[in-house]
């Protein structure tokens, strides 16, 4: 109150408050910060748990650091000092280097602990910082349990169950109840998936390396290193997750694929898709995770224009034919196919999937997995889905001539298939069928249209501003098409929020190509690129960078963004 930040009237309140919550152990700005009271200097701003611990260290003279797991060398500053250390001066060492231990506290006023850590690390010097409580209490049990785990998996062999439930549960985010018995490695997996969701990741790559294995996510586009373990640790942890998706644990030197679903703390259920590789140094896995909300999403959360909106929903709304959706990996392609089928699997039509394999278990749709091994494939699947009385058919992908067949006959006997092909842009999908075999004439009776897409990084609302229109790069990013430029475009010079990239989130960009009878002439065996992509142009498509320069133009990212993921275009 004294420095202004308070209204008298809060002030008692929360003096009531504080008394009632001080014997549960919480800290004095928490209980503000509970409180959700307005700044009095900024009646705007709400007085957060971030804001009140900034000014309490500003107060102080300490500075305000903000923790960034992703940022944090979590075995090298564990090794500073024990969990016990650290749990009874609640503090949490965040960076070390060779003259500086950085450590955090929500105390800024408390520091009888730097100098037994400063006699403990000859030669460097503490760095006392302000952090918020609630971190420095999280931090600190996840950070220790980990560590902890890894250290003692190093020194034992530990035994894997194994489930054999396809829809088997695994339960996350007990770091703080394990049991001094537990197996170390389901405490890392446990962890490995937690921190994964909390941090929006996309993917999970663990990576064996000649003496460690890395640890790395894929979060909006981007592979940041979390983690580095010993060798033996990343084999146990890749073993346990391999049990768990129902894959052989045995069988190292030929690549799998499995899949797993997990239930998190939230009970909100999450699918992975798992996926081995023999490398080198030892077995590599991925695993893909699919955002659980995706079935909830509609157009416009994907990022599809209005005008694209409509011809999209125009083309897999007909009774019969191909529609294509292309785009390399990570290009947001399943989103695309499993919003446009949860709106069109109604009570009155049939959809049945082939897929390889199945990205996420839907309800409402009829999903068979490919099969190798019984040679179950694509064309197999379809031809059995034929049998089916469907009404709308999904192949996860056309690999080859005879698939393409299947795919062509399904669409000349009265039904919709929607599929995927990997090129690099709308055109080039046409491209790519005449170059497996499938005939023009084929093409022109089945092929209603081509959509190809990218995912783009888009600005962080919490930093984002204005800045001045850059010329060179608008004429780079629309070239060699005729559009106006805007006054002003956006950047962000990042945040906390963003982890100080600038970007958070992503979004689609769209190239959407409708065989009208104008498209279909041009379809040969001798077929131009070039003059597909400007005919189709003339004919309302815009071509990615085109959407992307859309996005630019509304402030929600930038010409570099686009430029990054979109192909030039072929004409021109």
């Amino acid at each position: 109150m004294a420095a202004g930040r308070l209204s008298e009237q809060d002030a008692e309140l929360l003096k009531v408050s504080n008394r009632q919550q001080s014997k549960s152990g919480q800290h004095p700005i928490e209980v503000i910060a509970a409180a959700s009271l307005s700044d009095q200097l900024q009646p705007s701003q709400t007085l957060t748990l971030d804001r009140l611990s900034e000014w309490a260290g500003k107060a102080a003279g300490r500075s305000y650091f903000r923790i960034d797991p992703l940022k944090v060398d979590t075995q090298a500053v564990t090794s500073i000092m024990s969990s016990e250390f650290a749990k009874r001066h609640q503090i949490l060492a965040v960076a070390v280097d060779a003259k500086v231990v950085k450590v955090v506290s929500a105390e800024p006023y408390i520091d009888d602990w730097i100098e037994m850590i400063e006699q403990s690390q000859p030669g460097k010097r503490v760095e006392h910082l302000m952090a918020n409580p609630r971190d420095v209490r999280r931090y600190t049990v996840e950070f220790y349990s980990v560590a902890q785990s890894v250290k003692k998996a190093s020194a034992q062999g530990l035994a894997v169950n194994a489930l054999g439930n396809l829809e088997q549960m695994v339960q996350l985010g007990q770091l703080d109840k394990m049991e001094a018995n537990d197996t170390h490695i389901v405490n890392i997996v446990d962890w490995l998936l937690q921190y994964a969701f909390t941090q929006r990741a996309s993917d999970i790559h663990i990576e064996p390396r000649r003496d460690k294995g890395a640890v790395r996510f894929r979060i909006d586009g981007m592979l940041h290193t979390v983690y580095e373990m010993p060798m033996p640790v990343v084999t146990a942890v890749i073993s346990r997750i391999k049990t768990l998706g129902r894959m052989n644990v045995a069988e190292k030197r030929r690549p799998q694929d499995g899949r797993l679903k997990t239930k998190a703390v939230d009970e909100v259920e999450v699918e992975l898709r798992l996926s081995t590789l023999p490398t080198a140094h030892g077995e590599k896995l991925v695993m893909r995770i699919f955002d659980p909300t995706i079935l909830l999403k509609n157009f416009d959360a994907l990022g599809l224009a209005d005008r694209e909106q409509e011809r999209w929903q125009s083309l897999v709304g007909q009774p019969n034919g191909i529609v294509l959706v292309t785009g390399p990996t990570g290009s947001g392609k399943t989103t695309t196919l499993y919003t446009s089928l949860k709106q069109l699997a109604t009570d009155a039509v049939n959809v049945c999937t082939i897929e390889d394999p199945i990205e996420m278990v839907e309800g409402s749709f009829n999903q068979m997995q490919v099969q190798s091994n019984i040679d179950l494939t694509f064309a197999e699947g379809v031809r059995a889905l034929l049998r089916q009385d469907p009404d709308i058919i999904m192949v996860g992908e056309i690999r080859d001539l005879e698939t393409a067949e299947m795919a062509i006959q399904a669409a000349l006997t009265g039904h919709l298939v929607i599929s995927t092909l990997h090129t690099n842009d709308a055109p080039s999908a046409i491209t790519r069928l005449l170059e497996l075999g499938v005939a023009p004439y084929l093409i022109k009776a089945t092929v209603l249209g081509v959509m190809a897409q990218r995912l783009v990084r888009t600005l962080c609302s919490e930093c984002r501003r204005e800045a001045p229109a850059d010329a060179e790069g608008w004429a780079e990013l629309v070239k060699p098409w005729d559009v106006p430029m805007p006054e002003t475009m956006a950047t962000a010079d990042g945040c906390s929020a963003c982890r100080d990239t600038g970007f958070k989130g992503r979004a689609g960009i769209y190239e959407l190509l409708t065989m009208t009878e104008s498209v279909k002439q041009l379809i040969s065996d001798q077929m131009d690129i070039g003059v597909m992509q400007k005919r189709g142009v003339e004919e309302g498509m815009r071509t990615l960078r085109l959407s992307g320069a859309d996005k630019v133009a509304l402030g929600q990212t930038t010409i570099e963004e686009v430029l990054r993921v979109a192909p030039q275009s072929g004409y021109g």
